[in-house]
């Protein structure tokens, strides 16, 4: 079982009984443009999404987090995403509750994903890729010791639109 702190936050694993919560966090019209996640994110979805985030960290393939204060209510989710290719690269991910957001949790909870990463797991460059014109996510990243780098957007479609995602790269210095 992970349990992190620091910063102010506690991440721990997300818990069956937490699927109404999630549900409050990310059925939510920002979570459903800025990510991936199911819209409308409803019990069901909550559900899928709790037994694959189960089935990828016992894989070995990623490590999803509740964002809280205490270890008690989630707030909001930070990941780590493994890179199957390259052990020394991986990358985080992060959503947060409408009624979260501006408190500086998710800046806080990347930083210590980040040192979990590199500390615990051994990843020697850890990315974020933040979809161009996503100000409060860019924010985060830049609160968070990361950099916008110089590598070419990413394009893809999600929901069927098309996104343009830039990378961000922790900034060691």
């Amino acid at each position: 079982m992970v349990r992190l702190s620091g910063h102010g936050v506690v991440l721990r694993e997300w818990e069956d009984n937490d699927l109404v919560a999630m549900v409050g966090l990310f059925d939510d019209p920002d979570v459903a443009y800025w990510t991936p996640l199911a819209s409308p994110f409803d019990l069901e979805a909550a559900r899928v999404y709790l037994k694959r985030a189960q089935e990828r960290r016992a894989a070995g393939k990623r490590v999803q987090l509740a964002v809280t204060v205490d270890g008690g209510e989630p707030m909001g989710e930070v990941l780590l995403m493994l890179s199957e290719l390259d052990l020394d690269v991986a990358e985080i991910g992060y959503a947060m509750g409408a009624a979260y957001r501006g408190r500086g949790l998710a800046a806080r909870a990347v930083r210590v994903m980040t040192d979990f990463a590199h500390d615990a797991v051994g990843v020697s460059r850890l990315l974020l890729e933040i979809e161009a014109g996503n100000a409060a996510s860019a924010a985060v990243a830049r609160a968070s010791g990361y950099r916008l780098t110089e590598a070419p957007p990413i394009h893809s479609e999600e929901k069927g639109r098309p996104i343009s995602l830039q990378t961000w790269e922790y900034d060691h210095a």
